[in-house]
């Protein structure tokens, strides 16, 4: 069907109409129209791209939203790097980075600075072709980011079309993304309402809203920008200075931050940061600090880069953010590695935009370090994205009814002991095996290639089947049928069945695999191994004392302490024997008194092995006995010499240590009974 020609100039003209008065509302603040008259030309758009489809452009102010859902983020890689600031902490701070730049220029002139607030958000760039947007994406790693451009067409301060005639042909605009503090408030409390996860703080609401899948609930979270330089630019002509360009930016539609100034020095640049401190809880957004930047162009090109960061810029941080609230109780959580960490629950406090409830209190040695007791008055402090914590107690407040705080005796999550070695300041659950805290962690760990090696039991699976309730320990996984599987969700009959033939094939194993899979902490792949070699069997292990098990290579009390309090815990002990009755087993091996052939020899391997991994040729040098070191010394034996060998080699070769080629390791491994795998 054609379009009426007046049709067409009137959707041309609305389409310029509305893109200018977004400019004017979100890059200038200003407003010449009342927001029912701006409503009336928007709908008239969206009616006329309705009875005449062909009209509708992808940069048309009705197509911020309607892309379908994303499966996943495709990567960005970005032509400029995009780079980290450094960062000041005091006024000496910013007059010694100004010292820096003089230095490195040769001279004693006073610097221009652009200072601008430090927006607490997600930085982000937007390419523009032809004034056209094109792409969004997230700074990642600097290197590499995420496509993020169907998220950030639903922003209404990003313009999809700049403004003006004489723009670049491509033009890489750079920014922070975030949430204003009266939006987040709004969230938070719809979503308490619906009984709904609430957000942290506003980065965390900002950072998960523009990740998310689909555009339709970003555009729900009211996501705003401020721009605050660029980076590829080419076909145009870009201002001098850096206050000059954000003037530019704004001109042609980008939002820039109004509080944006020029100073003279450093002097100056310190009283623009009291400045903006003083100001800080009375904006509409969370700020951490103020930029400096050199303002002339020219100067930061000659004062470069380092690796990550310029050299022309810096960040000056606020201090963190403290407030005094009273401790009403600690609590014990138990993590994953079965690590049990005090958290203070405290009376709600605003600190740094944020009600704070909780806080961590690390460990027990804090705990005495600060004197602390429930009851009483605590300084808390927040920093950025830092969880909150407890930096001082108000000792002369304390009520007569404080507590002492005390550690468990036994696991909260559990029931086992919880056990804390001298010498260690971490308390730990000793219910390895049977901890439901520790349970998705413990059955990952069991399944790991470096362990059971369970092919296709990844941890979405392992993740499924505890949450099913289908395994509450490793010994579990050996009793899944066929029905229990194809229940889960993606879980076809083949997959189901291909899992069944791995978890049977797993049956048969080592005994340094078994212990390495069991969790013990501390006890890492040569340690099982080491134990392994001096019981060869895993009730003899079990019985084994403090001083037995330090009689094993590189087993210190601390280890060995932590060996037995996880056999002592008889949930453990009954999950082996579970384990055991499945039908897992291994070859019997010798004592370690008679297969340690290079006990007491100190190897070491450098460069690319073609015909074992590296961690096949370290399994094996440790069967036999021998230390596999990272580094040569004199006390080094051998060092094993792969392809492109580097500094390890020269430093052999100086020292006179005996080298092998990788040819030689095979050679002697088989003749030490080490040759398959």
């Amino acid at each position: 069907m054609s379009i009426p020609r007046e049709i067409a100039e009137e959707a041309a003209s609305l389409r310029k109409t509305i893109s200018y008065h977004n400019y004017r509302y979100h890059a200038l603040d200003e407003t010449e129209i009342t927001d029912g008259e701006f409503d009336r030309l928007f709908q008239r758009l969206k009616s006329l791209e309705a009875d005449y489809p062909e009209l509708v452009t992808d940069d048309s102010p009705t197509q911020r939203v309607g892309a379908a859902p994303l499966a996943s983020f495709s990567q960005v890689q970005h032509e400029l790097p995009m780079l980290s600031l450094d960062n000041a902490f005091s006024k000496e701070d910013l007059i010694d980075f100004e010292r820096r730049i003089n230095s490195r220029l040769g001279s004693a002139q006073t610097i221009t600075f652009t200072c601008e607030p430090k927006i607490d958000g997600v930085a982000v760039s937007l390419m523009y072709e032809d004034g056209k947007l094109v792409r969004a994406a997230t700074r990642g790693d600097g290197t590499t980011g995420e496509d993020i451009t169907q998220n950030v067409r639903t922003i209404e301060s990003v313009p999809l079309r700049l403004q003006g005639d004489d723009l670049p042909r491509r033009l890489e605009v750079r920014g922070e993304i975030y949430i204003a503090r009266s939006t987040f408030e709004r969230i938070n409390q719809q979503a308490q309402a619906a009984g709904e996860k609430i957000f942290a703080n506003p980065r965390n609401a900002a950072a998960g809203s523009i990740r998310q899948l689909d555009p339709r609930l970003t555009a729900k979270r009211k996501l705003t920008m401020f721009c605050y330089s660029v980076g590829l630019v080419e076909g145009g002509n870009m201002a001098t200075t850096q206050y000059e360009i954000l003037a530019q930016l704004r001109q042609w539609g980008l939002r820039v931050n109004p509080l944006v100034r020029t100073v003279e020095g450093a002097e100056a640049g310190y009283s623009f940061y009291e400045d903006i401190l003083s100001q800080r809880q009375d904006l509409d957004y969370e700020i951490d600090g103020v930029v400096f930047k050199v303002n002339s162009i020219d100067l930061q090109q000659a004062l470069g880069m380092l690796t990550r960061t310029p050299r022309w810029a810096i960040a000056f941080k606020f201090p963190a953010e403290q407030a005094l609230t009273r401790l009403l109780d600690v609590e014990f959580q138990v993590g994953r590695t079965g690590a049990v960490t005090p958290v203070a629950r405290l009376e709600p406090v605003r600190v740094g935009g944020v009600t704070i409830s909780n806080a961590t209190l690390h460990n027990m040695d804090e705990i005495a370090r600060l004197g602390l007791k429930i009851g009483d008055t605590v300084l808390v402090q927040r920093a950025g994205d830092v969880i909150p914590k407890v930096v001082s107690v108000d000792h002369a407040s304390r009520p007569e009814d404080a507590r002492d705080i005390i550690l468990p005796a036994t696991c909260p999550a559990c029931g086992s002991e919880v056990v804390l070695l001298e010498g260690e300041v971490i308390a730990r659950c000793s219910g390895g095996l049977i901890c439901s805290a520790q349970r998705k962690e413990s059955i990952r760990h069991f399944a790991s290639r470096l362990a059971m090696d369970i092919e296709g039991l990844g941890d979405k699976l392992v993740e499924q089947l505890v949450d099913e309730g289908l395994i509450t320990s490793p010994a579990d996984l050996y009793q899944l049928t066929e029905a229990q599987l194809v229940g889960l969700e993606r879980m076809a009959p083949k997959s189901a069945n291909n899992l069944l033939a791995a978890l049977d094939k797993s049956k048969t194993t080592t005994l340094p695999r078994f212990i390495y899979a069991l969790g013990i902490q501390e006890v890492g792949e040569s340690t099982a191994r080491n134990l392994a070699l001096h019981f060869a069997d895993i009730h003899a292990l079990e019985q084994a004392g403090p001083e037995e098990l330090q009689a094993v290579p590189d087993i210190g009390p601390i280890v060995a302490g932590k060996i037995v309090a996880f056999f002592h815990q008889e949930d453990n002990r009954k999950v082996i024997e579970s384990l055991l009755a499945t039908g897992i087993s291994w070859p019997s091996i010798e004592t370690s008194v008679a297969s340690a052939t290079l006990a007491g020899e100190v190897w070491v391997l450098t460069g690319t092995l073609t015909q074992l991994t590296r961690n096949e040729a370290k399994a094996r040098l440790q069967a036999l006995g021998a230390k596999v070191a990272g580094s040569v010394s004199k006390n080094t034996t051998c060092v094993v010499a792969g392809d492109a060998a580097g500094s390890k080699l020269t430093k052999a070769q100086e020292l006179g240590v005996k080298v092998l080629s990788e040819e030689e390791l095979l050679v002697m491994l088989q003749s030490h009974g080490q040759g398959n795998s």
